[in-house]
C-alpha cells in the first residue's frame, strides 16, 4: 500500500524537471496524476516513459493562459474526479537583464508565469478542496523566493518572493478547513529549464555556463546542485499523511545555500 493511495495529484508543468520527478515519485506512492506542459509532444513522451497506464494523463496547455490553467484543472476534475494535490510547478523568466532594462512584456510574462499561474491553479483547486475539507498545495518556489544570489534575475526574484507570501496567505486561510499550503525553495538543479535559462543568464553576466552552474554549488554547504529526487522527496511528505502538521512552510531544499 502506498501512503497516496486513491489520491490525485496534478502537476503544472510536469513532462520534464522537477514536475516530472514529483509525479514519478507520487505515482510509485499510489496516487494517479495529471500533468500539464505547453508541448503536447513532450508530454505524450513522458506518458509513454513513465509507464503509469490509466494513472497518469496529460493535458497540453501554457500556464500563463489563465483559460489554459482553468483547462488543465477542469480537465483532471473531469478524468478523475477529484484533486487531493495541487503542485505548482510551473515558473520561470524569459528575459534576463538589470532591472533598468526589463521591458514590461518581460515583467509581465514571468509575473503571470510563476505568480498569476498559481494564482489561478489555486484558486481554481480550492473552489474543489474547501467543499471536500481536504486538499494539499505544494508550490514550487526558489533560493531565489528567499535571497538575492545573481544578477539580471530581477523579475525572477520578485515573484518568487511573492510566491512565497501567497503560499502563506493561503496556508493562513485555509488551515482549519483541512488544507496545506507549503512551498519549496529548491537551489540550482541541472534540468532542461536550467539549461535553456542559465545558458542565457551566464550570457549577459559574461561567464560560461559551467561557471553560472559552479556558483550555486559554492554557495552551498554541500558543495554541489541539487537533485530532482531530493526536491520531490520533500513534496511527497507534504502531500501524505505524514506531513499534514506542516503548512505555511517555505522549506529550503537548497543544499545549505541560506543557513
Amino acid at each position: 500500500m502506498g501512503m497516496l493511495n486513491g489520491k490525485i495529484a496534478a502537476i503544472t508543468g510536469g513532462s520534464r524537471g522537477i514536475g516530472r520527478g514529483i509525479a514519478e515519485a507520487y505515482l510509485a506512492a499510489g496516487a494517479k496524476v495529471a500533468i500539464n506542459g505547453r508541448s503536447q509532444e513532450k508530454g505524450d513522451q513522458a506518458i509513454k516513459e513513465m509507464d503509469a497506464g490509466d494513472h497518469a494523463i496529460f493535458i497540453a496547455g501554457d500556464v500563463t493562459s489563465k483559460k489554459d490553467v482553468q483547462n488543465f484543472i477542469q480537465g483532471t476534475l473531469d478524468q478523475f474526479g477529484q484533486i487531493d494535490i495541487l503542485v505548482n510547478n510551473a515558473g520561470g523568466a524569459a528575459g534576463f537583464a538589470p532591472v533598468a532594462e526589463i521591458t514590461d512584456e518581460a515583467w509581465e510574462h514571468t509575473q503571470n508565469w510563476i505568480l498569476n499561474s498559481t494564482f489561478w491553479a489555486t484558486r481554481a483547486a480550492l473552489k474543489h478542496m474547501e467543499p471536500r475539507g481536504s486538499g494539499c498545495i505544494v508550490n514550487i518556489s526558489s533560493l531565489e523566493g528567499r535571497t538575492v544570489t545573481h544578477s539580471s534575475l530581477g523579475d525572477y526574484i520578485t515573484h518568487k518572493h511573492a510566491l512565497n507570501g501567497f503560499t502563506k496567505a493561503v496556508a493562513f486561510e485555509y488551515g482549519a478547513k483541512g488544507i496545506t499550503s507549503n512551498a519549496i525553495g529548491p537551489g540550482a538543479l541541472e534540468t532542461d529549464a536550467m539549461r535553456d535559462a542559465g545558458a542565457m543568464v551566464a550570457k549577459s553576466t559574461g561567464v560560461t555556463y559551467e561557471q553560472h552552474l559552479d556558483s550555486f554549488a559554492q554557495v552551498a554547504a554541500i558543495k554541489r546542485i541539487i537533485k530532482v529526487e531530493e526536491v520531490a522527496a520533500v513534496a511527497l511528505l507534504l502531500a501524505s499523511p505524514d506531513g499534514a502538521g506542516i503548512t505555511g512552510a517555505i522549506i529550503p531544499v537548497d543544499g545549505g545555500s541560506i543557513i
